[in-house]
């Protein structure tokens, strides 16, 4: 239950700073409600689950694939930003409010997952979180690593339910031309991350 409660903490530190997917979440929630929102950010959450059990496990030969290629894995990122960027700029907000439908749910939470999984560095943020903690060092510890990892998904999920939620609760408060410059704000910054993920490779 600690490292669970540890997990939980570090989950919801991790996810809160506001990047890409922060600013994805905001736009998606007030554009389409709370639910595609808060899916967008389980995506993220999902990534990072992922790569928390692979620096668990130590599976070294994903890992140093994975780090092997982080260049062209942030390149890819990268583009699919400036894509995502230059959409949601050009996006009109619609009238009213579609219903969150299985298709559009599952666009936003693949669209958020492709987004973190291209980030492999997240590989040695666990690794070095796991080992300041103590734990995954010795197989008696997958347990306390596992239950860990679980946490970090929950911590993190909690923040993305609670991101959406605040955002959902002013979404009211915006019309068509506040929605299209929340399009457009929305797009420069997500553009803005993807030229800097670029320019950083």
């Amino acid at each position: 239950m600690i490292f669970l409660i540890q997990g939980i903490v570090l989950g919801f530190s991790i996810a809160a700073p506001v990047g890409p997917i922060g600013v994805l979440c905001i736009r998606r929630t007030l554009a389409n409600g709370m639910a595609n929102g808060f899916i967008s950010g389980l995506g993220a959450a999902t990534a990072d689950a992922i790569y928390g059990f692979i620096a668990v496990l130590g599976i070294s030969a994903v890992s140093a694939f994975l780090l092997d290629y982080q260049s062209y894995l942030r390149f890819i990122g990268g583009i699919f930003l400036l894509y995502l960027g230059y959409t949601t700029f050009k996006s009109m907000p619609s009238e009213v409010a579609g219903n969150a439908s299985d298709e559009g749910l599952l666009k936003a939470y693949a669209s958020t997952l492709f987004l973190t999984i291209t980030n492999p560095l997240t590989i040695m943020s666990f690794a070095a979180i796991f080992a300041g903690l103590g734990v995954g060092a010795k197989g008696e510890n997958y347990i306390s690593s596992f239950f860990l990892v679980i946490g970090v998904f929950i911590g993190s999920m909690l923040w993305w339910l609670i991101l959406s939620g605040m955002v959902n609760v002013l979404r009211h408060d915006f019309d068509q031309k506040r929605l299209q410059l929340v399009n457009q704000l929305s797009g420069i910054i997500i553009t803005g991350f993807g030229i800097f993920s670029l320019i950083s490779i």
